[in-house]
């Protein structure tokens, strides 16, 4: 049995609830969406804005003075200087939902001065809700979460996030590929890593690891995972990890052997390197750090996407007239009266 909610986790059920019940709708009429391009395989619709519309809507209606730092919007919305920031994805796994593959979830954190406290990611499709408070446990529609229980990589199965976005660095991305997959018994990418995390929570998968999240992907997962025994951290093991765009997560044991493999890919600043702003969960300027990076970048991809076609409407009877008007061409099949046109031999 799930314990009594603490009453933010309840306001952020209702809220994932609400997006839900909206992707569901939309799901069955995908051909009628309007989808626009953030960037280089990176799509946004009107689901997600209208799933985090609500969302918002319902958050800010219970506590006016919470900050957001939600996918689509950044900061628009909020208060900007409250020690309590709500951080939202309304619809991770956009691509799937809009190719009608039914893996994607709505995820949903509170942060109070940089700890995630209360987490929730929904799946819509199987009707699984994932909750967590932050020492109080995980569960899955009532039933308590644990991590899986075995010791060795070479057994264990391992979820992972494949770089869709110009300027990700593949080849990187590859090494490390090959070198967990020849060390695991097996790797999968469904993706939507706020599942992926869940998934780990409740032992489904043993490890996980992505570069390129950001915050609203992993906050709510991350705590899911910590609150059923697990660990997560960036690629040198520690505990910040949450804005540095790359991630491991595990049991302890399948942790500590991905972040073996993984450390000398790391991206983390060193000790010895000048600190920045955004290395630090716990400062108070690491999220707008951080959304004014992912704006820079959405800007750069923009502006290197080929120009967009414009669709060119044409009449039926412009059409026809303009047929008409073209010269025909006369096929070997044809002659004057429409029979097949005989070789002489």
């Amino acid at each position: 049995m799930t314990p009594t909610l603490h009453p933010m986790l309840n306001i952020a059920v209702r809220a994932a609830r609400a997006a839900g019940a909206i992707i569901n709708r939309s799901a069955l009429d995908l051909e009628l969406l309007h989808v626009a391009r953030k960037g280089p395989n990176d799509f946004v619709s009107e689901v997600d804005r209208a799933a985090e519309q609500a969302i918002i809507d319902i958050l800010l209606d219970a506590y006016p003075g919470h900050g957001i730092l939600a996918e689509e919007t950044g900061r628009e919305r909020g208060a900007k200087d409250s020690e309590f920031l709500w951080i939202i994805d309304p619809l991770d796994g956009t691509t799937n939902f809009l190719h009608g593959f039914p893996v994607y979830a709505v995820s949903i954190a509170l942060a109070h001065r940089g700890i995630v406290q209360q987490g929730v990611v929904y799946d819509p499709t199987r009707n699984d809700l994932f909750v967590a408070s932050r020492g109080r446990g995980a569960y899955v529609n009532d039933r308590r979460l644990r991590v899986s229980k075995r010791t060795r990589l070479a057994d264990s199965l391992v979820g992972t996030g494949f770089p869709f976005r110009k300027g990700d660095n593949f080849a990187r991305y590859v090494k490390m590929f090959e070198q967990v997959m020849q060390s695991c018994a097996g790797l999968r990418r469904p993706g939507a890593a706020a599942l992926d995390l869940c998934y780990v929570a409740a032992g489904w998968y043993d490890g996980f690891f992505e570069m390129g999240l950001s915050p609203w992907d992993a906050a709510a997962g991350s705590l899911m995972i910590t609150e059923a025994g697990g660990l997560v951290g960036n690629f040198t093991g520690e505990a910040d990890f949450l804005f540095q765009r790359e991630l491991v997560a595990g049991n302890p044991k399948v942790y500590a052997q991905l972040v073996q493999i993984l450390q000398p890919y790391t991206r983390v600043i060193g000790s010895g390197a000048a600190p920045k702003t955004a290395a630090d969960p716990a400062s108070p300027d690491a999220t707008q750090a951080f959304v004014d990076a992912a704006a820079d970048e959405t800007a750069a991809a923009a502006s290197a996407a080929p120009p967009r076609r414009e669709t060119v409407r044409v009449r039926k009877a412009d059409a026809m007239a303009a047929q008409h008007a073209a010269p025909r061409r006369r096929g070997p099949r044809d002659d004057t009266h429409g029979a097949r046109r005989i070789k002489p031999t």
